[in-house]
């Protein structure tokens, strides 16, 4: 799954794989990466995409899941988000 937001190259980098993830509010996510980090990761500036536009929903964003294998988080078949954008763009939490 991709988001098409990043050119195909960046998939072959090694990313830490994601182990968790919860909204925290209704636009941001709490990610636990395999590596034992967690980051913040707010959705705003993706919702002007038409793709992430049903996740102005609260309950819909609420219900994000793992996908298999750790390589993204999901909401349904057609919206994610990749482990990389969310390691390379999510915000440090102690």
């Amino acid at each position: 799954m991709s988001s098409g937001i990043f050119p195909h190259w960046i998939n072959t980098m090694n990313y830490p794989k994601i182990v968790s993830a919860k909204a925290i509010d209704s636009r941001s996510l709490l990610v636990e990466f395999d590596n034992n980090q967690r980051k913040s990761y707010d959705i705003t500036r993706l919702l002007d995409k038409e793709m992430f536009s049903p996740l102005r929903n609260e309950a819909l964003f609420r219900a994000v899941k793992v996908d298999v294998g750790g390589y993204a988080v999901v909401w349904r078949s057609d919206i994610d988000i990749s482990e990389h954008e969310l390691w390379l763009n999510g915000e440090a939490v102690r």
